[in-house]
């Protein structure tokens, strides 16, 4: 995998994970909205079952009586025999229906600023019970089956919940709704809800904690990302690098030919490997025949002056080096000027011709457009072979 490639996937992974925070910012939004609605309509339904509860308990008494006072006068609207008891001259009592029970409550409501509820009717006895065109709405909507209504609202810059249900006529109302013509099970009217104060779904702290995430994320994702590209370059170089000598292996050599050549040009080989070297390890040992090896190997990659060139240890005592964009003769001339740098290393070895430590070097130059890895190694080995038959520490070039 190259570096770019990396980078690629570790920006991928990040445009990743980003979605994924967003994504998840918005379903958790998408949660919270819902949990404050439901919210709303749980408590809005709770305190509108309470008002019907209370409203029954009043209608199944037939109302209850309470002293006439300045704030309570008789309702007018009550048509029923008995409706005011005189009981002294200071003391006189009137029947409060559910209805002007439910009108009272909802104005001790609205002094306190907090809930507020309101009884309604397509057809209200007091005026005051007029509905809303918001109630209006909802009240046609429950005589088409609709069961409840509910929405948020923002007025005066504030945010609130409104609910309403509809209001049956049970047996108890009778008494006083009979004569409108409502039967039992009609739908006589609703109440509705208003919540002032529904706590708001927390947008600020789940755009900050999904930053956060998504910035922690990232830093891990970029972390990770190094420790990987680290380890990996890490395990490439133990995979292309010679342990012995410190440059290139034969596996990299193969890699790179292959993409020197599909670049379609001019690339010149040389193969070299260092004469009588079973000998010199024979007489030496090994210990010290791998640091000729790793001498030989530096000289060889310190003598290369162009980037894109190349020296790899192709195995054994062999080497190869890969010359992109090269000719013939300035091959001849680098292979010429890399087998005095070795005999200048002046590393003893009785056994060969200069009793030095000695070079042979093959050489093949190809148009790309036309050469193979193999036609390439082949035509170098032959010139190689050539030179070793010629006596050694020489340079050769294969010819057709």
């Amino acid at each position: 995998m190259t570096h770019d490639n990396f980078n690629r996937r570790l920006m991928i992974a990040g445009v990743l994970w980003w979605t994924l925070a967003t994504l998840s910012l918005a379903w958790n939004i998408h949660q919270a909205k819902v949990h404050r609605q439901e919210l709303a309509v749980q408590t809005a339904r709770s305190l509108f079952e309470q008002i019907r509860i209370m409203r029954r308990w009043s209608a199944r008494h037939g109302g209850v009586y309470v002293p006439v006072t300045a704030d309570t006068q008789p309702n007018p609207y009550l048509r029923v025999p008995n409706r005011d008891l005189h009981i002294s001259d200071t003391l006189t009592l009137t029947l409060i229906n559910p209805a002007f029970m439910t009108r009272q409550l909802s104005e001790i409501a609205q002094e306190r600023r907090g809930i507020q509820f309101h009884i309604t009717s397509l057809l209200p006895l007091r005026p005051d019970n007029r509905p809303t065109d918001w109630e209006e709405a909802a009240l046609r909507q429950f005589k088409r089956g609709v069961s409840e209504q509910g929405e948020f609202i923002t007025t005066a810059g504030q945010q609130i919940y409104r609910y309403m249900a509809p209001l049956l006529t049970e047996k108890a109302c009778l008494r006083c709704h009979a004569e409108q013509g409502y039967h039992e099970g009609d739908i006589r009217g609703g109440i509705s809800v208003t919540l002032p104060q529904v706590p708001d779904y927390p947008l600020v702290a789940l755009v900050v904690s999904h930053l956060a995430i998504a910035l922690a994320g990232t830093l891990l994702i970029v972390v990770m990302g190094q420790m990987l590209a680290t380890s990996y370059r890490e395990l490439r170089q133990q995979a292309e690098i010679d342990p012995l000598t410190a440059i290139p292996n034969r596996r990299f050599f193969n890699e790179h030919l292959r993409s020197a050549l599909r670049r379609r040009q001019p690339l010149a080989l040389i193969l070299c490997d260092i004469d009588h070297f079973k000998a010199y390890n024979d007489q030496f040992g090994h210990p010290a025949g791998d640091q000729c090896l790793r001498l030989v190997a530096q000289t060889l990659h310190n003598n290369l002056q162009r980037r894109g060139d190349f020296c790899a240890r192709y195995g054994g005592e062999e080497f190869v080096l890969v010359l992109p964009n090269t000719r013939l003769e300035g091959a001849r001339a680098l292979a010429e000027k890399l087998r005095l740098a070795v005999l200048a290393l002046r590393l003893d070895h009785p056994k060969s011709v200069s009793n030095l430590v000695s070079m042979s070097f093959g050489i093949t130059s190809m148009d790309s457009a036309d050469a193979t890895t193999d036609a390439l190694i082949q035509h170098a080995d032959l010139a190689l072979y050539r030179a070793k038959d010629l006596g050694r520490n020489r340079v050769e070039v294969w010819c057709d």
